[in-house]
């Protein structure tokens, strides 16, 4: 009876043992270049993520928004709206776009990547590409 017993709260510790290493432990990732994209907002665009592994870390980054009908956010996003208030707001998304990406290079983690006030959709996009292109990459 107590062998049993004493077998029992052995591999409970155990199992606890392997839980507690297990949820401390950062992700793997295996090398090569991996996209991830996000899903579509309320208009239709969606954000894009490459991401090059090298030695298990990011090495590059790159994030893009679509429109719906296939055109990239860049310079000229907004400008066809004829309002300038509208003009730099999308602009703003632009910038953060690429913020975006290069914080990742240097943090390392999605975790420590803050919102840009105003481009909190291109956010919420990025980080739905990111995971979904990091979890390709996991080994």
């Amino acid at each position: 009876m107590k062998t049993k017993r004493m077998a029992v709260l052995l591999a409970g510790a155990a199992l606890l043992l392997l839980a507690l290493t297990a949820c401390g432990k950062p992700p793997v990732y295996s090398d090569g270049t991996y996209t991830g994209v996000s899903s579509e907002d309320e208009k239709g665009a969606y954000g894009e993520v490459t991401i090059r592994i090298e030695d298990g870390a990011v090495a590059a980054c790159e994030y893009v928004t679509w429109q719906k009908d296939g055109s990239i956010k860049d310079e000229e996003y907004g400008k066809s709206s004829g309002s300038q208030e509208y003009y730099d707001k999308a602009q703003l998304a632009v910038r953060a776009m690429q913020q975006y990406a290069d914080a990742l290079v240097e943090q390392q983690s999605l975790k420590k990547i803050d919102a840009v006030s105003g481009a909190t959709n291109s956010y919420d996009q990025f980080r739905e590409a990111v995971t979904d292109a990091l979890d390709e990459a996991k080994e």
